[in-house]
């Protein structure tokens, strides 16, 4: 496919329009970091990063946009190979959380001067100029799909090739983009290419017009796995008498779909009370930590024997005395997802009930757990409908489907099942490496 021209005379349009509204948002914008340091310090440090400014120099680097905690969890073997190569990297981040997330993760590689975390620059071609300038940066990764304007437009006027990396393009945003949003698809043509998740998702960012294009798979199935929270689980699960009864989690559960988790425990219980088996013992773990008295109120409510983890285990997870005798553990920390879904032998990700849309299921099924997930999936089209195709993710249409599938004779897929799916749509990292110098070649 040839690349169309870029940028057009609309976009040039649309950037002029673009640029005045940020000039009269930006009070808002630092009002809103200023309320924000209130309660994240963090929001109102290194100030001069968002508009450009550097204390330091970093030539030569690979430029890696991680606007927030998830999308710099699914970068870190990529950058962990890069700065294996010799690269010297450059993170951007929107939110404190992947900031912080980069500088725990590379501590040693920021001491050694190979890497530098810092804020993403505000939507001004003169900032990204000063960053720019600053780190002259080969090229640029985008993680996931984020579609910032001056960014895109700025990279390819300044000369960095700018790829969206380990992307996917969400059947409900691709509608939505064609029928509200076209200038948003149309900015996609700025990108000097993509690296993404599936041949489906390569065929949606070419409907739009993007060429230059790489299938390398999923990056979250290469994130590193916290022994350590592993172990913790394991041993956990010993602590509560779990060996022989079975455990299932719900992880992040979102707002709106309690009733239907709630209902799901009480069949799950009497269907394994019927068939003499020991009930389940339920990990409960909500999405949001705001909502965590509010779920403790409605597993109260419901009449079901339950203790938080914030007020039966330490800190480090530790665990002394005699267990408590509970149908369900509300989860209520931060953190700590990996060694929940250690101690699971099924897992239902939250978020698919609502018309929001499922949250990820990479990291079950990277511990090798049979995962389920509700009818909305649009969020996680990738893995989700190659991991049904599979046999290893349960599309669930129907609260009453959840409650089957939680029934001690449900079928399960095995553990080759997994590691089949996983060797076929793992290895994103050497992927993504081996196509970027062919990409980059395009890209000149």
């Amino acid at each position: 496919m040839t690349k169309a021209p870029y940028p057009t005379l609309r976009i040039r349009l649309f950037l002029l329009g673009y640029a005045l509204l940020w000039v009269l948002a930006l009070p808002a914008i630092l009002l809103y970091i200023r309320r924000r340091a209130r309660k994240d310090a963090d929001y109102g440090t290194h100030l001069g990063e968002r508009f450009g400014r550097s204390h330091g120099r970093l030539p030569d680097s690979v430029w890696i946009h991680a606007v927030s905690l998830g999308e710099m969890r699914s970068a870190t073997p990529l950058i962990r190979a890069l700065l294996d190569r010799g690269e010297r990297v450059v993170t951007t981040h929107f939110t404190p959380a992947g900031r912080r997330e980069a500088a725990a993760v590379f501590a040693r590689e920021i001491a050694e001067g190979r890497l530098v975390p810092v804020w993403v620059p505000f939507e001004f071609d003169f900032a990204y100029r000063r960053f720019f300038n600053a780190y002259r940066p080969r090229y640029g990764l985008v993680m996931e799909i984020e579609i910032w304007p001056r960014m895109i437009a700025s990279a390819h006027r300044h000369g960095v090739p700018l790829f969206m990396c380990n992307a996917q393009y969400p059947s409900k945003s691709l509608a939505r983009d064609a029928r509200h949003l076209p200038i948003r698809a149309a900015m996609m043509t700025g990108f000097a290419g993509a690296l993404v998740k599936s041949d489906l998702q390569r065929a949606r960012f070419e409907s739009v017009g993007v060429t230059n294009i790489a299938v390398t798979g999923e990056l979250r199935f290469e994130q590193p796995v916290p022994q350590a929270l592993v172990e913790k689980g394991l041993a956990l699960r010993r602590w509560f008498r779990a060996e022989h009864r079975p455990v299932f989690a719900f992880a992040s559960v979102v707002e709106g779909e309690d009733a239907i988790f709630l209902a799901a425990i009480h069949a799950a219980r009497a269907e394994h009370h019927a068939a003499g088996l020991p009930a389940p013992l339920v990990l409960y773990i909500p999405r949001a930590p705001e909502r965590f008295g509010a779920v403790a109120d409605l597993i109260r409510a419901d009449g079901l024997a339950f203790a938080r983890r914030s007020e039966i285990l330490g800190p480090d997870l530790s665990a002394e005395g005699v267990p408590p005798t509970i149908d369900v553990l509300l989860c209520d920390s931060l953190g700590e997802m990996y060694a929940w879904l250690a101690m699971a032998d099924r897992v239902s990700v939250g978020g698919g009930f609502t018309p929001k849309g499922s949250h990820n299921i990479s990291e079950p099924l990277t511990l090798r757990k049979p995962v389920m997930v509700g009818p909305d999936i649009h969020t996680i089209e990738y893995p989700a409908k190659e991991a049904i195709a599979a046999g290893v993710c349960r599309h669930l249409a129907s609260p009453g489907e959840l409650c089957e599938a939680l029934g001690p004779h449900a079928p399960l897929p095995s553990r080759a099942q997994i590691d089949r799916f996983l060797s076929e749509h793992g290895g994103g990292v050497d992927k993504t490496l081996a196509a970027l110098p062919e990409l980059l070649a395009a890209a000149r």
